[in-house]
């Protein structure tokens, strides 16, 4: 069955960094475009990161753009999301997904279960 299994979440001070991995398994990893998502307590989710499925596009977030790169490694089925310059506004549970990107929109087709963030000093 498709998993999407996230990791690499966990506490940080604001400007600090963190790498979060999702190990994907049950599906055509290579031929899917991915993406992070992200919800904070009493948030709408927010589309954090998108990637094409040969790596070769990006689209990121205002609220993210310079300070987190989204990249995979089809050989390994595994997507990353590199995050800088962390802020307290970033504290959110981040879930990765498998999807398609059709007419510059991004729809997500498989779900992986959260990893938490928390950025505070």
């Amino acid at each position: 069955q498709v998993q999407l299994v996230g990791s690499g979440g966990g506490f940080v001070q604001p400007g600090g960094s963190l790498r979060l991995s999702c190990a994907a398994s049950g599906f055509a990893f290579s031929t899917n475009d991915m993406s992070w998502y992200r919800q904070a307590p009493g948030k709408e989710r927010e589309l954090v990161a998108t990637i094409t499925s040969t790596g070769d596009r990006s689209n990121y977030a205002n609220s993210v753009k310079g300070r987190f790169t989204i990249s995979r490694d089809n050989a390994e089925n595994t997507l990353y999301l590199q995050m800088n310059s962390l802020k307290s506004e970033d504290t959110a549970v981040y879930s990765c997904t498998a999807g398609v990107v059709y007419a510059g929109v991004y729809y997500p087709n498989y779900w992986g279960q959260g990893t938490q963030v928390t950025v505070s000093s």
